[in-house]
């Protein structure tokens, strides 16, 4: 029995030390446990390491720096990971094959790393964008193109980490870019909307059509532009619909920006009843340029804009006094303010004159009537109404 026992001992010491892939079971161990080390130090890091760095940052005035500490973060705690995947397999080596295809994956992880780092810091760095997107396309088109540019820069770094990683793998890049060509002169006339959406997009910003933010028309939607894409702009309706557009539509037909207003304009027709005379009239006219010419709220500068009270012409059932001026503000919730302080002040104005406003109305004169002279009904004084009425019902 001791000598079964023994042999069995043997056995567990032959299996222990052939362990897996050729590796002994205490390496494979060993591996395992600085693998998982590591996953604690990564802990310990993201718990005092990164905490740390966010209370020094957050000392600091700028932005710039709390950004740059959050967009690391992931990437530190990932590096671990791959340093820990890397030691593990220099403690457990491995048959040529298997540790080659392991070196591939740990070279991977890090390409991944590197390209995944320079990704989350494209947001953060954006900042040094910031005077060569106003010099191309103004401060107002600055935020809009560098998001532009942002996105771009972003779409590169991940064509260029999938090429690196497709590299360590043996992949040709060189063929599959040129295969990619082929298909690409192949797929090309399907894609023309796309390419022509693409160069759309950038006419917007080259052109500084609109920006983000912004209120424009077009010949099919009007509202506020929540996001200028590389294909498709959109555009939140005021009924708080988002509609997509193709950007080539945007750069082909006509837009209107009403967010580039200078002033916001008020075009009346003021019509005043026939029987208003020349005083009357004049007292609306003349009240009207006294009080815009003499509000804040209006701007009468005749170099910026046209401002316009007169006496216009005799409509069919009214006198037409053309109101044309601009106020100061563009908004629109004080632009309609200003307006209802005007139509008060008209109103007070009309009042004041002894005059009132005018509405359709038509008047029918009578020269002649076709049958002659009608008969006239003799009065009767002294009849009741009651009497008439039991007259007129009374059999002839």
């Amino acid at each position: 029995m001791m000598s079964g026992l023994l042999e069995f001992w043997g056995q567990v010491r032959e299996v222990w030390d052939q362990g897996a892939f050729g590796v002994e079971t205490d390496r494979i161990i060993l591996a395992i446990i600085v693998f998982f080390a590591f996953v604690l130090l990564r802990g310990f890091v993201s718990r005092f390491v990164l905490s740390l760095l966010e209370r020094l940052v957050g000392r600091s005035s700028n932005r710039f720096d709390d950004a740059l500490v959050e967009a690391l973060s992931g990437p530190i705690r990932f590096v671990f990971l791959v340093i820990g995947l890397f030691l593990a397999t220099r403690v457990a080596p491995l048959p040529d094959e298997i540790d080659l295809a392991m070196a591939k994956v740990v070279r991977s992880l890090i390409a991944f790393t590197m390209f995944w780092t320079f990704y989350r810091c494209v947001g953060p760095l954006s900042f040094v964008l910031d005077r060569l997107v106003t010099s191309v396309g103004g401060e107002n088109m600055a935020a809009t193109l560098k998001n532009f540019a942002v996105r771009l820069i972003r779409v590169i770094i991940v064509v260029l980490g999938t090429a690196a990683i497709l590299q360590e793998w043996d992949f040709n890049i060189g063929a599959v870019l040129g295969g990619l060509g082929l298909i690409g002169m192949a797929v090309a006339f399907g894609a023309q909307n796309l390419i022509s959406n693409l160069f759309g997009g950038v006419a917007i910003f080259v052109d500084k059509i609109f920006t983000e933010g912004e209120w424009i028309k077009t010949n099919d939607v009007e509202g506020t532009v929540e996001t200028v894409g590389f294909r498709t702009t959109k555009i939140r309706r005021f009924d708080k619909a988002l509609v997509t557009v193709p950007n080539s539509d945007l750069a082909d037909n006509a837009v209107t920006n009403f967010s580039r207003m200078t002033n916001r304009r008020i075009h009346w027709m003021v019509g005043l009843e026939y029987r208003t005379t020349n005083e009357q009239l004049k007292h609306v006219v003349d009240g009207l340029n006294d009080y815009i010419r003499n509000s804040d709220a209006f701007e009468t500068d005749p170099t910026k804009v046209s401002t316009l009270i007169h006496a216009d012409s005799f409509n069919s059932s009214s006198i037409d006094i053309m109101l044309y001026c601009f106020t100061k503000t563009t908004k629109w919730a004080e632009w309609m303010q200003v307006k209802e302080e005007l139509l008060y002040h008209l109103k007070t104005l009309v009042e004041d004159a002894g005059t009132a406003f005018a509405f359709p109305s038509s008047s029918v004169y009578v020269e002649s009537m076709p049958f002659g002279k009608p008969e006239s009904v003799p009065a009767r004084s002294n009849e009741t109404e009651a009497e008439a009425e039991a007259r007129d019902r009374s059999p002839a």
